[in-house]
């Protein structure tokens, strides 16, 4: 067991006790429950069940472990209430029990991969949500949950940042990313249409750039790239003048998000989840891994490597007025105590 991280969602349980109450002798389904955030979900799930719920809520997670790994880096969980499916949601999905919850989570995030695996992104959101929603109308869910993406925004006009869920986005349908972009903007699509013909209480989530304990530094994204090189006395590699910006959300803040979303969100709707500050720019934030790791390491500006998409957004922060006033919720952990806490985490992980 992760002390550490078990330690750091005790915030999460305060936070959403209230709500998980709906949960008591629920069953939920979550697909893409072994990757970076599908793993804190189950997690949470756990924790409530030994913490919380009177009644134990019971868990089925599905994973094709493309990149999610077969055991959960927090806690290898062996508990009656769990079942770990190794299945593809691509493909339609047959349970033989009532499902209350449903959680659509697989995905494949990471530009890196999602560039290595186009067909599989797209059809992981699409295909998946499609089989998911049929399950969900069919068992009458309580709420069905859908992890789209910050993505689908594209690269906002300067004058839509921060940028609210009312923004329709620019994207390029045929570009270096559309994999991604597209095929979550499409899911998204599905989804509101399952609500509108079949009244299945849907609810989307477009996270904003979420890091923490747990990201795998072959994942390739800015924060475990960064602290993993920077840990190993590697400079950190900017890509170009390193002047597009991002804000960055701990984990256990967006954990919470999601399950307020899942439990108290209004069906049909869209929610950002993340974090609104600062909005900081990849060198400043390469400057400020290198000072909390602090062992001489500096930031190093590179052309993009050859694995990497193009097209990047160039600015990508959420408006969160909508969450905040509807859910009560704001993030807690600002941005150098969640790199703190991350760099701890691979320190240990990786014996740096």
């Amino acid at each position: 067991m992760d002390k550490f991280i078990v330690n750091d969602l005790k915030k999460v349980l305060e936070d959403i006790a209230k709500e998980a109450k709906l949960l008591e002798g629920k069953t939920i389904l979550i697909s893409g429950g072994s990757g970076f955030l599908g793993s804190y979900i189950n997690v949470v799930f756990y924790l409530l069940n030994k913490n919380v719920l009177k009644n134990k809520c019971k868990v089925i997670s599905i994973d094709n472990y493309i990149t999610g790994a077969k055991k959960n880096f927090i806690i290898d969980i062996k508990d009656k209430n769990f079942t770990f499916i190794h299945g593809d949601v691509r493909l339609p999905i047959n349970l033989n029990e009532k499902i209350d919850y449903i959680i659509h989570a697989a995905g494949l995030a990471s530009p890196f991969y999602y560039k290595k695996y186009p067909l599989e992104t797209i059809e992981s959101a699409v295909m998946g949500a499609k089989n998911l929603l049929e399950l969900a109308r069919i068992n009458k869910v309580d709420s069905f949950l859908f992890f789209s993406s910050s993505e689908i925004y594209g690269d906002p006009d300067p004058l839509a940042v921060p940028t609210p869920e009312t923004y329709a986005g620019h994207v390029s349908s045929v570009g270096p990313r559309a994999c991604y972009d597209e095929s979550k903007r499409l899911a998204e699509t599905l989804c509101i249409t399952y609500h509108q013909i079949y009244k299945v209480p849907i609810k989307i989530v477009r996270p904003f750039n979420i890091y923490g304990p747990g990201m795998r530094h072959t994942d390739y994204r800015v924060m475990p790239t960064f602290i993993y090189n920077g840990l190993r006395g590697h400079n950190l590699p900017v890509h170009e003048k390193g002047s597009q910006t991002r804000t960055f959300c701990y984990i256990t803040d967006a954990i919470t998000a999601i399950f307020k979303v899942l439990l108290s969100g209004r069906k049909g709707e869209v929610y950002n989840i993340g974090n609104d500050t600062p909005e900081i720019g990849m060198f400043e934030l390469a400057s400020m891994i290198a000072d909390v790791i602090n062992n001489g390491v500096k930031p190093r500006r590179r052309s993009y490597p050859g694995y990497y998409p193009g097209g990047e957004p160039q600015r990508r922060c959420p408006d969160l007025t909508k969450i905040r006033t509807e859910l009560g919720y704001s993030p807690n952990v600002d941005l150098r105590s969640g790199l703190r806490k991350s760099i701890k985490w691979f320190k240990r992980e990786y014996s740096l």
